[in-house]
């Protein structure tokens, strides 16, 4: 049975990227086959929108987008299609910056459930690269619509990823954060792929951010963030220690390596899930749910649930930027 699918958003998050594996058309074709219909395209940059559908119009899947119409908006895209083309699934992927808010010009969730009711929303991380309690405003808009929604932090679907069963809840008072910014001597970099003195100070990033905090069950957690290496490809692992285990997650993007050591052994045990895709595994579970209310516990990440990780971030962010003026305010000093 076909799946009408809209797509909103004409650049990398759902055609491919060089620097992730990010391509949430590709997975919609592997899961659907034939059975995927894209009856539209929304972008505003109409040019770009054109190249990427005719660029799969060449593809192998060119015949899930013969009827695929490109619109500017939400509202013209609602306003055009005709009843049989109304979407089923609709794949936010637009820029954060457009999204998790309920201001104008940064709605999209907002005005997607206004124009498609009754479709499923599958929304791209982060939800927002605004402040938390607008996300808090969509997400009571996203539930009054009684909207199924499914936010794409791929993680969560990741057979070796182990993590979420140890931590929960966070105590958001306790995340403590320290930073290395582009203008300290641990933050110059030997190799950089343009010119960074073209931005603004206050849109820079931390070359580095290290955080701690504790979570409600007592547990202690720490995150370590970089941008140092160079090439394009992450290097990322996740590590959890328990009473007699420490669990090591390697490469979860991409080739996911799972390291256990574990009460009476002394050695590794290495688990390898060389066939493990979580960003098709968050695709499937949607897909699978739209028409099988049973299936919608398999959705990992609530909108909810996202905008707790949403305001986690927050906390980090800020918990920084206070210790990094508080470090100018004293002028570097150091203790020896």
């Amino acid at each position: 049975m076909p799946l009408n699918v809209l797509l909103v958003g004409a650049g990398e998050i759902n055609f491919g990227s060089v620097e992730g594996p990010w391509n949430h058309t590709l997975r919609l074709e592997r899961k659907l086959g034939t059975s995927l219909t894209v009856v539209a395209l929304v972008d505003p940059d109409v040019e770009r929108a054109t190249a990427a559908l005719s660029t799969k119009l060449k593809g192998s899947s060119a015949s899930s987008y013969l009827q695929c119409e490109i619109f500017s908006t939400v509202q013209t895209a609602a306003n055009a299609l005709s009843e049989a083309n109304m979407p089923k699934l609709i794949i936010l992927g637009a820029p954060p910056s457009v999204r998790g808010s309920d201001i104008p010009g940064r709605d999209l969730e907002i005005q997607i459930i206004g124009a498609f009711p009754g479709s499923a929303l599958f929304v791209e991380k982060p939800l927002s690269n605004g402040l938390e309690d607008a996300c808090q405003r969509v997400a009571r808009r996203v539930q009054q619509a009684r909207t199924l929604v499914s936010v794409g932090y791929m993680l969560r679907y990741s057979q070796g990823d182990l993590s979420r069963y140890f931590g929960g809840d966070i105590r958001l008072p306790s995340i403590a954060a320290r930073t290395v910014e582009h203008n300290e001597p641990a933050g110059f970099l030997s190799a950089k792929r343009f010119d960074e003195d073209n931005i603004p100070p206050d849109n820079r990033l931390p070359r580095l951010t290290s955080a701690t905090w504790k979570y409600i069950n007592g547990a202690v957690g720490s995150l370590t963030h970089a941008i140092v290496l160079h090439g394009t490809l992450y290097d990322t692992e996740f590590e959890v220690y328990a009473d007699g285990y420490r669990l090591k997650l390697i490469d979860p993007y991409n080739a996911p390596i799972l390291s256990v050591r574990r009460p009476g052994i002394t050695y590794e045990e290495i688990f390898k899930f060389t066939d493990d895709d979580p960003f098709f595994t968050e695709m499937s579970s949607m897909i699978d749910a739209i028409d099988h209310p049973e299936a919608q516990g398999a959705i990992l990440s609530s909108y909810e649930d996202a905008v707790k990780t949403h305001e986690f971030t927050w906390h980090i962010r800020r918990s920084s930027e206070a210790a990094a003026r508080a470090e100018r305010e004293q002028g570097g000093s150091t203790a020896h």
